[in-house]
């Protein structure tokens, strides 16, 4: 087990884990139980760092959909379920998700197919196509999307 904190240094750790990065409640009082502090130092601690606006969900829930979405070019489907994961409200899911911009949605997923078009070695054509839709489907865009794209219509 790591290191046992008291209730202020813990706060005071925690203050700088939420500095440096947006966070989720999940992921704060994990950490929070992690430094050894008991259940009511835990939701004192998470308490104190909402009303200081350490910790925001609907900040997390917006930075966290803008970020997997353009950098590692995920679908609203996976990132939808990785919010899920995280227990993050339907509001704040709802925002987070409001952040992708629904043209610069569907370019990405072309991009996306394009760059796993050029490595699939696959030269049937039917089983290609369910290949990419494979791929595309786990990288979280929606089936539909994707099969309106790879059947051009």
């Amino acid at each position: 087990m790591g290191q046992k904190f008291t209730p202020h240094q813990a706060l005071v750790k925690a203050q700088k884990y939420c500095a440096y990065q947006e966070r989720c409640h999940s992921e704060v009082r994990n950490k929070l139980y992690a430094w050894g502090l008991y259940q009511s130092a835990v939701e004192e601690t998470i308490v104190s760092l909402i009303q200081d606006d350490f910790i925001n969900e609907e900040r997390f829930a917006k930075a966290y959909a803008r970020g997997k979405f353009r950098i590692k070019k995920w679908g609203r489907i996976k990132i939808l379920a990785e919010l899920n994961k995280r227990k993050i409200s339907e509001y704040c899911k709802k925002k987070g998700l409001d952040q992708i911009d629904e043209g610069e949605y569907l370019v990405t997923l072309a991009d996306v197919l394009e760059r796993r078009e050029r490595q699939e070695k696959e030269t049937n054509p039917f089983r290609r196509k369910q290949k990419l839709a494979t791929y595309l489907n786990s990288r979280g865009f929606e089936s539909d999307l994707v099969w309106e794209l790879l059947n051009g219509d």
